[in-house]
């Protein structure tokens, strides 16, 4: 009982300390839409890179990555963080200043300005579907946490994780989640960079860690991000970097930068923080799979970093709950800014943009308020009854993203190399051909991997595409 009240003081009173904050930032992210939904268009350079990492730095980098980790016996999940850190490397060199420059609110309205209203119209349907595929993916590793700390159930714990994150988003908007964020990652990199030195330390450093693990059956050098598979790892690779050029919780703090110099080198700062945190939460999800410290036979693989670190023969419970207050922290990071992704695209695009285009500010920040609600409401049950490995899950989305990324490459760059009618079947073809390519593995037909599939298709539709509009074009004339 004593341990476990000292996970519970020390999560509750970080916690405690995150709301007051939000709170503190009520009455700024009160007066506008644009306040609310870009914090004003006003964040600095640091403020802005450290949104951005935070928003990379959550269920993905800590239970995803050690849960894959774990179930490979190798280091190929830092993939993720590595591609997204050049991904976002890329952003700063290419797309970032005109999003900042454009004044848009969501990458759909970027792909408005490009190819018109019907191109908004498709992307945003998409963009919605691969938000809210990460939304519940990530309440699910914020419930994974949750449940280790309370010793309570997982259904319990995304009850309390849904309440959790709709309380200080509706609260503050992206004010609320600019501050927290840079608490939020201060955090998690203490926290779990405590965790790691005492887990090397245990386990006897990594050498030690390789033999052990060469043991149990590793595919060569565990420290090698591609000894687990070359598919699997350029995967990783190739979702990384296309998603986040049109990952609409990303790269919603670089459309609030205060210009577009500070929107450039912010995503480029960003990667700085991004690349090294998923060594850490790999390290330790390889130390989870030696049965050292955690019964590796029976424990739930999402579950692997929690119970390592609730284990006071592993690490002490001050240094425990520490860490998974940063690890519930990384996750909240994330969860806040992709439900207010899903919460942006949905008032600017769809109620803004097309249901009620007429509607003055005071309207559209109502229902930014009440879409906060209810992208929870829709979020938890997938969250409750869609449990697929948390990575795979979540390259959904990616691929989704990577689509978005061609076309507004394109469309930025090479605007003659592509139609709109062009971008519409982009989005229908790469789109289908993700849940295909789900559904094909599933049954045994045939498995190409979603990432693949998107890209691969999104080409030849835009190909398609344009051949199509020429020769319309042509008959016209």
């Amino acid at each position: 009982m004593i341990l476990y009240n000292t996970y519970f003081l020390i999560v509750v009173a970080y916690f405690a300390g995150i709301i007051m904050l939000s709170f503190l930032t009520r009455k700024i992210a009160s007066r506008s839409v644009a306040d609310y939904l870009v914090a004003g268009r006003n964040l600095g350079m640091t403020f802005c890179a450290v949104v951005v990492a935070a928003e990379w730095l959550g269920g993905m980098s800590t239970i995803g990555v050690s849960e894959k980790a774990f179930t490979t016996l190798s280091f190929q999940p830092v993939l993720y963080n590595f591609s997204t850190a050049i991904g976002m490397i890329i952003i700063g060199f290419t797309v970032a200043k005109w999003y900042r420059q454009q004044n848009v609110h969501t990458v759909s309205e970027m792909l408005d300005f490009l190819f018109g209203r019907e191109a908004k119209k498709i992307s945003a349907v998409a963009f919605l579907v691969a938000y809210i595929t990460l939304a519940y993916v990530q309440m699910q590793t914020a419930a994974s946490v949750l449940s280790a700390i309370f010793q309570i159930s997982w259904l319990s714990a995304i009850f309390i994780s849904a309440i959790v994150i709709t309380f200080y988003t509706y609260i503050g908007g992206m004010h609320a989640l600019a501050i927290t964020s840079v608490a939020h990652t201060f955090m998690m990199f203490f926290g779990v960079g405590i965790a790691t030195i005492i887990g090397m330390n245990k386990i006897g450093g990594f050498e030690e860690l390789q033999t052990i693990l060469a043991a149990k059956g590793a595919p060569g050098n565990i420290y090698n991000p591609f000894s687990a598979g070359l598919n699997g790892a350029f995967s990783l690779l190739l979702g990384g970097v296309l998603g986040g050029m049109a990952a609409q919780a990303s790269i919603q703090p670089i459309f609030a930068a205060k210009d577009a110099l500070t929107a450039k080198k912010a995503s480029i700062l960003s990667s700085a923080l991004i690349a090294p945190f998923g060594i850490m939460t790999a390290l330790l999800g390889l130390i989870g799979a030696t049965g050292y410290y955690v019964n590796s036979a029976t424990v739930n693989p999402k579950m692997v970093l929690t119970t390592l670190l609730t284990n006071p023969e592993f690490i002490h419970p001050i240094f425990g709950g520490l860490a998974l207050a940063g690890i519930l922290a990384a996750i909240l990071s994330t969860v806040g800014p992709v439900n207010f992704a899903v919460v942006t695209i949905a008032t600017k695009d769809i109620y803004h943009g097309f249901i009620n285009p007429q509607a003055d500010e005071k309207k559209v920040l109502a229902v930014a308020k009440k879409l906060v609600i209810l992208v929870t409401i829709v979020t938890l049950p997938l969250a409750i009854f869609f449990q697929k490995g948390i990575l795979d899950a979540a390259y959904v989305s990616y691929a989704i993203r990577a689509i978005g990324a061609i076309v507004i490459l394109l469309g930025i760059y090479k605007r003659s190399w592509i139609s709109p009618f062009a971008v519409k079947l982009a989005f229908l073809g790469g789109t289908s051909a993700i849940f295909i390519c789900i559904l094909a593995a599933q049954m045994k037909w045939f498995n190409i991997d979603k990432t693949y599939g998107a890209v691969v298709f999104a080409i030849i539709f835009i190909i398609i595409g344009n051949w199509i509009e020429r020769i319309r074009k042509a008959k016209k004339s």
